[in-house]
């Protein structure tokens, strides 16, 4: 695996526990699913108690349509399919509905059943054991998940899965697709990093949000949403040379990373990511039925004698495709 599949499959793990870390807190009147709580109110003794009327119940908010509904011990089954290039595999992953008395609903998944090109991976105990946690519940917060004890072939899926849930997720807290034609758009105010300060010298994205509420099959109580990975119309990335400022797409370049090796050159690449990720979601219970993601890496990348990246070699081109398919099955 190079250094650009790496950064694909790890950078947006980093990027929406990021996002989800500095996003505030939803409102109550504009997030159905937001919960408000009251203090307790102290009895008024009965000799000055003052006569009171029962106030007439006030009308149930309106329920926000892409809002999931969890049932605990609800269970899920979903088959992925990737391919990463010429790589193409395939996963099971089956999950149930958990709640602990205070949190949020979660969704617990384990993996099993993977082939690579056509043939069986034999998982270690600890990825067969290791449960991903993911859910659509508007009070949760995801969060990077632990991937130090699972087997390097489940780190694409397990991020890939989470790319899917959190975008849902965050078009949930965002409240803001209510009808087809919806579209709302979203900057992230900062640079999510995944430099390490000793390897990773730097490593940071600059990226926006377009979501689209595409389509409704009424027949079928299923909404169709589109949910795009973009750059900014300006990225905020620090791009210390020249030659890093050129586009290598269509559009501004909003990643960039350097690396020092163990000969005191450094490794250094910038470029173009997108994604663009259609969800089917169940208008009954507000799960997802079935996604796609469309994910393209374009970059330029050589190795430069100094830390300023003024004396390099001839950058080198290298673009990465990545489709991933999940459908629930059960």
């Amino acid at each position: 695996m190079n250094r650009i599949e790496k950064w694909a499959k790890f950078a947006v793990v980093v990027f929406l526990a990021a996002v989800a870390a500095q996003l505030p807190a939803a409102k109550a009147q504009d997030n159905p699913l937001a919960v408000t709580t009251t203090a307790p109110q102290m009895p008024t003794p009965a000799s000055t108690a003052a006569p009171t009327s029962t106030p007439a119940p006030k009308p149930a908010p309106p329920q926000y349509p892409l809002h999931r509904t969890y049932h605990e011990g609800e269970t899920l089954a979903y088959q992925m399919k990737g391919q990463n290039e010429a790589w193409h595999y395939t996963i099971r992953a089956d999950g149930i509905v958990t709640k602990s008395p205070t949190g949020p609903f979660l969704e617990e998944y384990r993996w099993s059943a993977m082939e690579s090109d056509g043939k069986p991976v034999t998982l270690s105990a600890e990825s067969l054991a290791y449960r991903e946690k993911v859910s659509l519940d508007a009070a949760y917060m995801p969060g990077m998940p632990p991937l130090n004890n699972v087997d390097r072939a489940l780190v694409g899926p397990i991020s890939d899965f989470m790319t899917f849930y959190s975008d849902e997720w965050l078009a949930n807290r965002m409240n803001a697709l209510k009808k087809v034609g919806d579209h709302f758009y979203f900057v992230v105010p900062f640079n999510p990093s995944w430099a390490d300060g000793t390897h990773v010298i730097l490593g940071e994205d600059s990226i926006a949000f377009d979501m689209t509420w595409k389509s409704t099959n009424e027949a079928d109580h299923t909404a169709l949403i589109l949910i795009r990975h973009v750059p900014p119309a300006k990225p905020t990335v620090h791009l210390n040379a020249d030659w890093m400022k050129k586009p290598v797409a269509d559009t501004p370049n909003n990643w960039v990373e350097v690396q020092k090796n163990d000969d005191g050159k450094f490794d250094a690449a910038v470029g173009n990511e997108t994604f663009d990720v259609l969800l089917t979601i169940d208008l009954t219970d507000g799960k997802i039925l079935s996604g796609t993601m469309d994910n393209t890496v374009k970059t330029i990348h050589c190795t430069c004698e100094d830390q300023q990246l003024t004396k390099c070699g001839e950058p080198v081109p290298h673009e990465v495709f990545r489709k991933i398919e999940i459908t629930l099955i059960k």
